[in-house]
């Protein structure tokens, strides 16, 4: 058998040959995707569920206030050391504690006072959920902005599975009841177009030091997942 070789300038009048090739609209849309020939149905599908907490994410607010803003620096500078020496122990990670703002109270013309301010933030396990809100709430000039309940990796992709299969079987039973009420057999899933947000739930609170508080009481990580489905009814 010969083997036949193209020269570059028949496939260069190839190429000019085919640029004028106008390719049909059908041939176009089945390329894009599948096409659906028969009656096309769209739906949103959202599934909410819930994850077992594994850890927390706390904001704490810390503040102080004296006749200057040098001295109001130094007394945050000096809160912020007792808070460190108090939560690097529960603290997995480290603490993330952004540079701090100083501004005067009232009107900056007359102001007799001045206030120091920045937010520590970090993560505990279940295990030091209490004692981290005891001892925030016990210290000066600290107040706990809130908590944010986290699921684990494992625990967070069980539950992004779970919600997706139960919007697919939703979908698809709503489907199954549309074709059927329109006299039709089948109902083909087309596309998804998928929409979620990680399992995470803010809890805010107060930080009481009378009162123990308990990670089975928080509220749970939660999760929400949206579906666009399009199904074809034939």
């Amino acid at each position: 058998m010969r083997s036949r070789f193209v020269s570059v300038p028949c496939l260069a009048v190839m190429t000019s040959l085919l640029a004028g090739v106008v390719v049909p609209p059908s041939v176009q849309a089945e390329s894009q995707g599948p096409q659906c020939r028969g009656t096309l149905l769209q739906l949103m599908v959202q599934e909410r569920g819930q994850a077992r907490s594994e850890r927390f994410r706390f904001n704490l607010r810390l503040e102080a206030e004296a006749a200057s803003a040098a001295a109001a620096l130094d007394q945050l500078n000096a809160r912020l050391d007792v808070l460190r020496q108090a939560l690097t122990p529960l603290v997995q990670d480290s603490l993330v504690v952004p540079a701090p703002s100083t501004f005067p109270i009232g009107s900056a013309a007359s102001a007799s006072r001045y206030r120091a301010a920045t937010t520590i933030s970090g993560q505990v396990s279940r295990g030091d959920y209490d004692a981290l809100i005891q001892r925030a709430g016990r210290l000066p000039g600290v107040r706990l902005q809130g908590m944010t309940s986290l699921a684990s990796s494992s625990g967070q992709e069980a539950l992004e599975e779970r919600l997706l299969k139960r919007a697919l079987e939703r979908g698809q039973r709503q489907a199954d009841r549309t074709a059927s009420a329109l006299g039709l057999r089948r109902a083909s899933l087309l596309r998804i177009d998928q929409r979620s947000r990680p399992p995470v739930r803010v809890l805010a609170m107060a930080a009481d030091a009378s009162s123990r508080f308990k990670p089975d009481e928080a509220p749970l990580p939660t999760g929400t997942i949206n579906l666009a489905l399009d199904y074809c009814l034939r």
